[in-house]
């Protein structure tokens, strides 16, 4: 994994703070590895495995968990009986109709701690100022920096053919998973791409054009 320093210190900071913490971004940008990160940083400073709730609605064995009456009964039962801290960590939430009922509800419990992720195109800001009023902060999640890459890639040495790769490669990090293999790095931008356009733009945006769309881009 990649350490994404600059986002784990902005998750500790609001740690056990009375708000609802947001992580958005664009597709792939590593907001589900990022919590996986954070579960593991407060397991060292001490938080046991039966205080963390972590649910990726992506995955198909949490299917049962698309319905709000399950989802929020099965978060209440699992905090029962326990006094300290629990850590609710929500993945991909917007794939849960009208996940902020729950979340609200969940807000409501002493002793909960909130994280919940979504994808730009269904957490927009505008979007959580309304359903979850006053109650969240958002942290925006960029693919990686510059010096993110180059950490990822054996440190300061060889900038200049680094910093090729990066604009050639892109600051997906799933990009570096195929060692600068050309084709496989084009292979997988390619249908990330089709799939920010046909799941993100086109569907949101009710575009019927889809042929111009893909022009204009």
């Amino acid at each position: 994994m990649i350490e994404r320093k600059e986002y784990l210190e902005k998750l500790l900071g609001h740690r056990d703070k009375r708000l609802i913490k947001v992580i958005t971004g664009v597709r792939r940008c590593g907001k589900s590895t990022l919590m996986e990160m954070f579960q593991e940083r407060i397991r060292e400073m001490g938080v046991n495995d039966n205080q963390i709730i972590s649910i990726n609605f992506e995955a198909y064995e949490n299917e049962y968990l698309l319905n709000l009456d399950v989802l929020e009964h099965a978060a209440r039962s699992t905090q029962d009986g326990l006094e300290k801290t629990t850590y609710v960590f929500l993945d991909e939430i917007q794939k849960v109709v009208g996940f902020q009922k729950v979340v609200d509800s969940l807000y409501l419990r002493k002793n909960l701690d909130i994280y919940i992720t979504g994808s730009n195109s269904d957490l927009l800001s505008g979007e959580l100022a309304s359903l979850l009023t006053g109650r969240y902060v958002e942290i925006e999640m960029l693919p990686l920096s510059f010096a993110e890459f180059v950490s990822a890639n054996g440190g300061m040495a060889d900038l200049q053919n680094k910093y090729r790769m990066y604009l050639e490669n892109s600051a997906f990090p799933a990009a570096l998973e195929f060692e600068n293999n050309r084709k496989l790095i084009l292979d997988y931008l390619d249908g990330l791409y089709n799939s920010i356009v046909t799941n993100d733009i086109v569907k949101r945006k009710k575009i019927t054009d889809t042929m111009m769309l893909r022009s204009v881009l």
